[in-house]
């Protein structure tokens, strides 16, 4: 249970974002590495497979799973599109979940190779809800990754919420009015202006603060930039210090 539960203001999240963005500067999220004139890929594809190769494991491992397609010449959605499934699945074994990741691969770049004449950017340019509705059609395309699609890649404004993002939320002890994915989605996209650049460089920091400070288990509260502002890293700085003996 989440106690002494507040209500954020828009000053509240650009605080914490101020904050992580002067400790650890910009994330630059999300990472192109490959350049697209050489590949003749379309200018989502990178972040697109990015997203659902990183589904349930590291960027370590999808950025190195990316890297063997890259080698690999299965680079772009007609080349995916084409690839033999036998063939993907050894080359993204490092993503984990390669058997479903290359369906769930195959199946984007179908869509953008027989619905969109190739180019991810004709899917892009619905509006966002229209955008969000075609996604989530996609087989593998669930709510986070297809807000991390319509962020970095359409480059619209669809906060995205993870595991990370939300563990802040309620260690910060931020009113959420329900525990769906749309209901912590909402307390963000009601309280900050619509910029895409703010709300992918604050999800990028969120995340970053979450994975090196905020941990799930044994959070390092000491070191944390949000420590004043956070109830639940008082309390455990707290207990850790014994109450004096009786006489």
């Amino acid at each position: 249970m989440r106690n002494e539960l507040t209500d954020p203001t828009e000053r509240d999240l650009l605080e914490v974002y101020e904050r992580l963005l002067k400790k650890t500067g910009p994330r630059n999220w999300w990472p192109v590495k490959y350049d697209l004139l050489d590949s003749g890929a379309d200018a989502g594809f990178e972040i697109v497979a990015g997203a659902i190769l990183v589904q349930n494991t590291s960027w370590r491992n999808a950025e190195q799973a990316l890297a063997n397609m890259h080698d690999s010449g299965i680079w772009g959605y007609s080349a995916l599109n084409e690839v033999p499934e036998h063939v993907l699945v050894e080359t993204i074994r490092s993503s984990g979940y390669y058997n479903t990741k290359t369906r769930k691969l195959k199946a984007f770049a179908n869509v953008i190779v027989e619905q969109y004449e190739g180019k991810d950017s004709n899917l892009f340019s619905h509006d966002l809800p229209e955008l969000r509705k075609r996604l989530l059609g996609i087989f593998g395309i669930g709510e986070e990754t297809a807000d991390d699609i319509i962020l970095y890649a359409a480059r619209k404004p669809s906060f995205v919420m993870d595991s990370y993002t939300r563990r802040l939320v309620d260690r910060l002890g931020w009113r959420v009015d329900g525990n769906r994915y749309s209901d912590y989605k909402g307390l963000f996209e009601t309280r900050l202006v619509k910029d895409v650049q703010l709300w992918g460089e604050l999800h990028a920091q969120l995340d970053g603060h979450a994975a090196r400070v905020c941990r799930k288990s044994n959070p390092l509260c000491r070191e944390c930039v949000l420590l004043d502002l956070c109830p639940t890293g008082q309390r455990n700085l707290a207990g850790h210090i014994r109450p004096p003996e009786e006489s």
